[in-house]
């Protein structure tokens, strides 16, 4: 991990997070769990880790307690009321974000006929309500406060629509059109709160398992992202895309006819047939 850390500036990134308060959605498992990880190996700082698996988020409060001061608490992000509940507690013990990290989130991976009106539904509360509240109920206090970091999950699928992933892509299309917005906003308003989309491909996460990665758009590896995530997100940048190919999507796509483009993605690139074969996480047995 130091290795690839040390090609940046570590000592600018040990700056940047030290003594810093982190809030992560989907903190259990995949980028959120091996940002937590990475970013506690890094600085002194306090991290408040929330996920709808409570079991797997005390097994990482168990690994990290020696390296940071950690705040667990299950929660499904699309629980408004008990991310306001969990929000004034922590404002109420002085532990207002410095930065929010948006991970949560799921794929249904089936033609938009065969979704349930119900995956509909949650695919677009974890995907992108979720993210808006946990937001919201924090940020008035960083607005007072005058400094901060948000910094939401999209996906090259919010660029791109995708067979089998019309919900999903649609959640990251909002994403990305609510993160642009808000870091609008919070610089018209003088607020000193930056704003961050994450804009990656397929990532080796499990969430994705059995798609087949389009030529020229490897499947990422998560610490590859996550090393990008830490670089970027203490840099300020607006986005962070990766691999490369993700960057000149939005402009080929301006560029071509759309028949041309839809030609490119599905004949050569292979992007339209990318999902034909996904299985997606497999869910854990249960102990009898």
């Amino acid at each position: 991990m130091y290795r690839t850390l040390f090609s940046y500036d570590l000592i600018d990134m040990i700056n940047f997070y030290d003594h810093k308060t982190i809030l992560i959605t989907g903190a259990a498992s995949g980028i959120g769990k091996r940002f937590a990880e990475k970013v506690a190996d890094i600085a002194d700082l306090k991290l408040i880790l929330w996920d709808r698996n409570p079991d797997d988020l005390q097994k990482l409060k168990n690994e990290l307690k020696d390296r940071a001061e950690i705040h667990i608490t299950g929660i499904d992000v699309t629980d408004r009321d008990l991310i306001q509940l969990e929000a004034d507690h922590f404002i109420k013990e002085n532990l207002v974000p410095d930065i929010i990290i948006n991970c949560a989130g799921i794929v249904v991976g089936k033609m938009f006929h065969e979704h349930s009106f119900t995956e509909i539904e949650k695919s677009i509360q974890i995907n992108t309500t979720g993210s808006m509240w946990v937001v919201r109920a924090f940020l008035n206090e960083m607005i007072e406060r005058g400094s901060g970091q948000i910094v939401n999950l999209a996906s090259a699928s919010g660029y791109i629509g995708n067979p089998r992933m019309s919900v999903y892509a649609a959640s990251k299309w909002a994403v990305i059109g609510w993160t642009e917005s808000l870091r609008l906003e919070m610089e018209k308003l003088n607020t000193g709160i930056g704003v961050t989309a994450v804009i990656p491909s397929y990532i080796k996460t499990g969430m994705f398992d059995g798609v087949k990665a389009p030529m020229l758009v490897p499947l990422l590896e998560t610490d590859d992202i996550v090393d990008l995530m830490l670089k970027g997100i203490a840099s300020r940048k607006r986005t962070i895309q990766a691999p490369f190919m993700v960057k000149l999507v939005p402009l080929i796509k301006a560029i071509l006819p759309y028949k041309l483009f839809d030609w490119v993605a599905g004949n050569w690139l292979g992007v339209y047939k990318s999902m034909d074969s996904f299985e997606g996480r497999k869910p854990k047995s249960k102990k009898s």
